[in-house]
């Protein structure tokens, strides 16, 4: 480690996807309400460059929130980082207009979510995997800074930074069904193209997607359309795919006001929450997608084929490799029968794990409150209930599902929970210069503007 002083910053964000991506535009606009509104900010991101679900950018798939839900607008319609800014800097408003399409491709809007981190990036440092996070050498719980051990690499050295609040955004992590291990041939849906690309699709003659919601519906598409000398399997745990609730009433869950709701609710309340509204977000696939699934599995009948398959109430129960295929062991229908299936690519669109700060806390999680089920104690602006005596701050952007509800990671609420982070962290900083506590909670339901 280099011996020399470490950065201190008010706030260091680690990971640097679209939450905290809307946290640092939050806290730049920030600056424009006065220099006690300023407020020193570092992101560390472990990736080489910016990138979000890179491995999932498929021919016209679209993105299932309107444009409007980006990184700002809910949060301040005028601002100049807005996809409507976006399309307009870009030369393609008008044509945009013209599409009549609430929903854009999920490739533009990684184009714009690229746009936006090109305008923040002198707060980002890329390829910086930040390694642990504990209080400094000999402080005191009451010290005003954690320490931040940044690993080092080809290029630089490993270094300490120290930061008075930290946001932890590292993203969830990729589920495999029991058993199963990733590799050449085995992949999950969020490495899909990466290693679709590494193949010779000409030799895939036999495909298997397994899973029963969106990214699952998509890939076996993608594979079907895109292979077609080959057999595509979709094997799905329930019997077919189960359409996701978009309607307007339905949609009212993923609207800032909601999670209050779900915070303040009773326990009653939050289980009702989470049994009459699972069906808008987990395991559940857009209208459009179904059908078109449908109707290729017709269009085959039709023609005396039968290149795509579904096997439904079907669940993985190991793999293995047999010379250069991969054997698949199945356990179909209702009396649980035992069938193995040889294909060459098999592709786990299985989901995800929520994010888990535990590891990275290290000896910090002792002073991390948790309640009777063991999950952190989250303060309402997204920060970690701590003893008293631990003046800084600890935010997670993900992770807190159980007390935040459905929005807790998604893209829906991303304006607003990174306004009412950001707002929690300059009140804060406000009430450390000013000898006040600094346990300053975020005015439910406010924001910066």
């Amino acid at each position: 480690m280099s011996q020399r002083e470490p950065e201190i910053h008010d706030v260091v964000g680690v990971g640097f996807g679209p939450s905290n991506l809307s946290l640092a535009i939050a806290l730049q606009e920030c600056r424009t309400s006065g220099p006690d509104q300023e407020v020193s900010a570092l992101f560390l991101e472990r990736q080489p460059s910016f990138g979000w679900h890179r491995n999932m950018l498929l021919p016209s798939a679209t993105m299932q929130i309107s444009f409007l839900k980006d990184l700002v607008t809910f949060r301040n319609p005028t601002s100049s980082f807005s996809f409507v800014a976006f399309l307009h800097a870009s030369g393609r408003l008008p044509r945009f207009v013209n599409n009549q399409d609430f929903f854009p491709t999920r490739e533009e809007f990684h184009q714009y979510l690229e746009w936006a981190q090109a305008r923040v990036a002198d707060r980002v440092e890329y390829g910086s995997e930040v390694r642990s996070i504990r209080l400094v050498p000999g402080g005191a719980p009451e010290a005003d800074r954690l320490r931040l051990d940044v690993a080092g690499s080809a290029r630089r050295a490993g270094r300490v930074v120290e930061a008075r609040n930290v946001v932890v955004s590292t993203g969830l992590v990729p589920n495999m069904p029991e058993g199963t291990e990733r590799d050449e041939r085995v992949w999950h849906s969020s490495e899909f193209l990466e290693k679709y690309r590494r193949t010779d699709p000409p030799k895939l003659r036999r495909v298997a997607v397994v899973g029963a919601g969106q990214s699952a519906a998509e890939i076996t598409r993608f594979l079907y359309d895109e292979l077609p000398h080959a057999e595509v399997y979709s094997v799905i745990p329930s019997y077919g795919y189960s359409v996701a609730d978009d309607t307007p009433f339905a949609n009212q869950v993923f609207d800032p006001g909601a999670v209050d709701d779900y915070y303040f609710g009773t326990e009653q309340t939050r289980e009702a929450f989470w049994r009459y509204h699972r069906n808008t977000n987990y395991s559940v696939v857009d209208d459009e997608v179904i059908r078109d699934l449908y109707r290729r599995a017709y269009d085959d009948e039709v023609r005396g084929v039968e290149r795509l398959r579904f096997l439904n109430l079907t669940r993985v129960t190991g793999v293995k490799r047999v010379g250069a295929e991969t054997r698949v062991s199945l356990q179909v229908g209702p009396d649980a029968e035992v069938r193995e299936l040889d294909c060459d690519a098999l592709v786990c669109a299985t989901g995800y794990r929520g994010m888990e700060p535990t590891g990275l806390l290290g000896d910090l999680d002792r002073h991390c409150l948790r309640d009777g089920a063991g999950r952190y104690r989250i303060e309402r602006d997204y920060r970690v209930v701590t003893d008293p005596e631990l003046t800084c701050g600890i935010y997670l952007q993900g992770g807190t599902e159980h007390s935040h509800g459905l929005t807790s990671s998604l893209l829906s609420n991303i304006a607003v929970r990174s306004g009412e982070i950001a707002g929690s962290i300059v009140a804060r900083r406000a009430g450390r210069n000013a000898g006040r506590p600094v346990a300053v909670p975020v005015e439910v339901g406010g924001d910066l503007h």
